[in-house]
């Protein structure tokens, strides 16, 4: 996949390709209904997923130390 042509996958396309990849150990976390916009109003449902490379419980300390470092941003 070149850099150029990413505009032309969808981003289940492009989350599906990071999770096939063996070098990616992470977590994608992404709005189920897609970002239509930069703002919203009311409740946002978001999706949460990870491949084999990352154990959930990797996953989830992973996602305790973000929100650690987010609630110190505010």
């Amino acid at each position: 996949m070149k850099p150029g042509e990413l505009e032309l996958f969808s981003t289940e396309d492009l989350i599906n390709e990071l999770l096939r990849r063996t070098t990616f150990q992470g977590v994608i976390v992404h709005a189920r209904d897609g970002a239509k916009s930069r703002h919203w109003d009311g409740e946002r449902i978001f999706n949460v997923r990870l491949n084999g490379n990352l154990p959930a419980e990797e996953a989830g300390r992973l996602l305790d130390v973000v929100s650690q470092h987010l609630a110190g941003i505010e």
